[in-house]
């Protein structure tokens, strides 16, 4: 059944996936303790241990590989111009696997490579979102005679230097796949130089995704400012910027946190601010008329319907080092004034497209909720043609 395509690249191939058993076999004591963890408690279980995890249905189909949230949302576009193929989706994170299943396709998680060539069946196409780069899955897939399609391939300036330490590995890598559509020009330069071959720039595809709200709230009086997809320690920059900006202004502030395993650590530290600076506290899930000056948003898929009524966005994930920030054409779209940190690596691309942002550091926050007074509200002036990249995907050629 496996066929590789070189009797060179089989010691390699033999070597790295002895390797990927070695390094099981170590980690197995932290799986099995992770997996005891709600956030982990399916993905780990199903990417580790194929539990609940069985094999495709069929063969021959399009199957998507998406590693998050993000990544799953920006299929949409992509599968609706492919409702007539056999759609398959495999992904890594919870929140990922529970955005995939919105779609009409098999969804599963994608599990450890270890387990990969007793798990596969033969697709047509396998579509890899993004820097997804499994050793395993491309090898195999391409050995079975699955086309492999990059799309949506990017390698930030941060990350570039450690692919090029191992570009005799990504070489290996990508020598297996067929095409790749990159998010820019910058992109395509280093893949290049990790010896990739057939390019193509397409821009980013979450630029054709449709932005929308699912539900309305009423609009409060005051100004209302958001802090959207916020990870640890930028909430507690975000409210010590708030409670210096609310004393000489009327503004509400609702806090939507990324993870939502962190709702209630982030509740307490905004109820130590509101109870310090004498302001009302709610959340949510209790309370959807955002009376309260501060808010917490508890819930999962509201904050596009929060971007709607808001009229400065502070956008997370920009303001740590470790993260590369978040999609800022959702807030762009609903009118909001973005203000978000230096750390914006994996959404470089899309920023691009973004105008009328404040690029700030945590301890300017205050200063730029100013300044955003003076401002207009950003805007997104780009779209993206996905006709060829469907064209291929459709294809039948080997």
């Amino acid at each position: 059944m496996w066929k590789l395509q070189s009797n060179k690249a089989l010691p390699f191939t033999v070597f790295y996936y002895i390797l990927s058993v070695v390094l099981y076999l170590i980690a197995l004591p932290l799986l099995i303790l992770l997996s005891l963890k709600p956030k982990y408690k399916q993905s780990i279980p199903a990417r580790f241990f194929l539990y609940k995890n069985k094999k495709f249905d069929s063969e021959n189909g399009v199957w998507f590989h998406v590693c998050s949230l993000g990544e799953a949302k920006a299929l949409k576009p992509v599968l609706e111009e492919l409702q007539d193929e056999d759609l398959k989706i495999t992904t890594i994170t919870h929140t990922g696997f529970k955005e995939a299943n919105k779609y009409d396709a098999e969804v599963r998680y994608l599990p450890y490579e270890m387990w990969l060539p007793f798990w596969m069946k033969k697709q047509r196409v396998v579509v890899v979102l993004e820097a997804e780069f499994w050793y395993m899955l491309f090898v195999l897939a391409s050995s079975i005679g699955s086309r492999v399609i990059l799309l949506n391939a990017r390698i930030s300036e941060r990350s570039a230097k450690k692919y090029l330490q191992f570009s005799w590995f990504y070489e290996k890598l990508l020598s297996r796949v067929d095409i790749i559509y990159a998010q820019s020009e910058a992109d395509k330069n280093r893949f290049l130089a990790l010896g990739a071959r057939d390019i193509e720039v397409v821009g980013n595809i979450k630029l054709a995704g449709e932005i929308k709200k699912t539900k309305d709230y009423n609009k409060p009086e005051e100004e209302v400012i958001v802090a959207g997809s916020t990870h640890e320690s930028e909430e507690k920059s975000v409210l010590e910027a708030f409670v210096r900006y609310v004393k000489n202004n009327k503004s509400k502030l609702i806090m939507v946190p990324r993870h939502p395993e962190r709702f209630e650590s982030v509740y307490l530290l905004m109820e130590v601010y509101a109870q310090k600076h004498g302001l009302s506290l709610s959340r949510f899930s209790e309370d959807n008329s955002f009376s309260s000056d501060m808010v917490l948003v508890d819930a999962m898929g509201e904050l596009n319907n929060i971007y709607n009524i808001s009229d400065i966005a502070i956008l997370g994930g920009a303001f740590r080092e470790d993260i590369g920030g978040h999609n800022p054409l959702e807030p762009a779209f609903f009118g909001c004034k973005i203000i978000t940190g230096k750390h914006f690596f994996h959404q470089k691309e899309l920023f691009k497209y973004v105008h009328h942002v404040q690029y700030v550091e945590t301890n300017e926050i205050a200063d730029a909720l100013m300044a955003a007074k003076e401002l207009p509200p950003s805007m997104v002036d780009e779209k993206i043609d996905l006709d060829r990249v469907i064209d291929r995907i459709k294809s039948k050629e080997i």
